[in-house]
């Protein structure tokens, strides 16, 4: 009779409760694709009262998530707590470190923590896993490192938070703002009560940097990821952009740049416009899409849902099949230890085409204090548009695009004027993604 593998679970929140409900619901398929049953030895949470509808009896609990790792029926702890340090990041190296298989979807830890882990699971001849970490139920990291191995990747950039999605979307299809969209997509459980690591855009930039690391073989640098959210982003931003043939998404976005003979890694998550014909335009609500372009299969697209219990647990089960196949491919596609370390990639002879909103105050010469900064710094301007006020003297939003040069010249044009007292609040720039 073939030995299960078994499990130990940290955390019955919606994920960990989803991981119990897939693993009881497909028992027997599980066991056929695995070649050996998967068994829930143990369970570990903050509240052992809540009703999690499912009946906690048949599980032994520990009060200490700790424990699991000790557990000489253990051969697998699954880490559903959450955070990038405290008892998460505890419970993982003590797993480790007791030759056990660590299973994980918290993006946090291995955007921290990741090469730390993944060097102690190769020492310890354990596998480490996260492919729940990066877009919930895409397999993008296995897709990289697996069905992508044989490529130079030359550039990945997704839509990477679904919150984010949620909201682009929302105001783009009601002409509402942001504010208010947010608090329905709090209401509806797409955002958190704090929904800073969402609309700030530092979850999206820990999976970025889990992606870099896997798609270019460097060594993660969640510190060298420039982020900015989506709280700026106006309704009237979204009107101006589909004017243009364009709708705003957050994008993360990773490259090697190898420009002026010096290797860097480009990581950014910010709003970029998508063109129509993009296939990251059409993708609305809280989906997450991935976009993989290699010098041999040219471009790939993952997408599907990002988060909720369903998906994200059905990826965490993955890994737990892989695992019971016995299957141990490096963390990051190779060994920690040939991973590069590639220093962050200089922004400013990046060529692009950019979108800049001026909010501006309703009176005579402004317009023509933005275009002279813009002419001094180098900044082509392709169009112009200008939305009046209902009232004279009034706030009025100027929408430029230009034509595309180095983002140091509009960087520059920007510090022309920082401080003018034309200016109601500082502008957003945003650049645009080419088709």
């Amino acid at each position: 009779m073939v030995e299960p593998l078994n499990i130990a679970l940290a955390g019955l929140g919606t994920v960990g409760t989803g991981v119990v409900r897939l693993i009881e619901t497909n028992a027997e398929l599980i066991a056929r694709r695995a070649g050996r049953p998967i068994r829930i030895a143990a369970v570990s949470a903050r509240d052992r009262t809540k009703d999690r509808g499912f009946d906690l009896s048949r599980y032994t609990w520990e009060d200490d998530p700790s424990v699991l790792a000790s557990r000489e029926d253990v051969d697998v702890v699954v880490e559903l707590v959450g955070g990038s340090d405290g008892p998460a990041l505890a419970l993982a190296r003590k797993a480790i470190a007791g030759g056990k298989g660590l299973v994980t979807a918290n993006k946090a830890m291995i955007a921290h923590h990741g090469l730390e882990l993944a060097a102690a699971a190769e020492e310890a001849g354990v596998p480490l896993k996260f492919e729940a970490a990066v877009a919930g139920g895409i397999p993008v990291i296995k897709g990289l490192s697996e069905g992508a191995a044989a490529n130079a990747i030359e550039r990945v950039y997704g839509i990477l938070n679904g919150t984010c999605n949620y909201i682009l979307s929302t105001m783009e299809d009601t002409g509402r703002d942001f504010a208010d969209v947010l608090q329905d997509a709090q209401r509806l459980g797409y955002a958190e009560a704090d929904p800073t690591f969402d609309i700030e855009g530092i979850d999206a930039a820990h999976k970025l940097a889990i992606l870099a690391a896997i798609a270019f073989g460097a060594r993660l640098r969640f510190d060298a990821v420039e982020t900015m959210g989506v709280s700026p982003v106006k309704a009237a931003d979204i009107e101006q952009a589909r004017a243009l043939g364009y709708v705003i998404r957050l994008i993360g976005m990773a490259e090697i740049d190898r420009s002026n003979g010096v290797t860097g890694l480009f990581q950014r998550v910010r709003p970029h416009l998508v063109p129509f014909g993009h296939p990251l335009a059409h993708v609305d609500g809280a989906t997450n899409a991935v976009v993989a372009e290699g010098n041999f299969m040219g471009r790939l697209l993952f997408q599907g849902a990002g988060a909720g219990d369903g998906p994200t647990a059905s990826a965490v089960v993955a890994d737990i099949i892989d695992i019971a196949r016995g299957e141990k491919r490096a963390a990051f596609s190779m060994p920690a230890g040939e991973l590069e370390a590639i220093e962050p990639a200089p922004t400013g002879h990046r060529l692009s085409r950019s979108y800049i909103r001026f909010t501006v105050h309703d009176r005579p010469g402004v317009l023509a204090e933005i275009t002279a900064a813009m002419r001094d710094a180098g900044v082509s301007i392709e169009s112009l548009i200008q939305k009046g006020s209902e009232e004279e003297g009034g706030e009025v939003i100027i929408a430029a695009v230009t034509h595309e040069g180095p983002e140091s010249a509009v960087t520059e044009a920007m510090r022309i004027l920082d401080g003018s007292d034309s200016l109601v609040a500082p502008p957003l720039v945003m650049q645009i993604i080419a088709d």
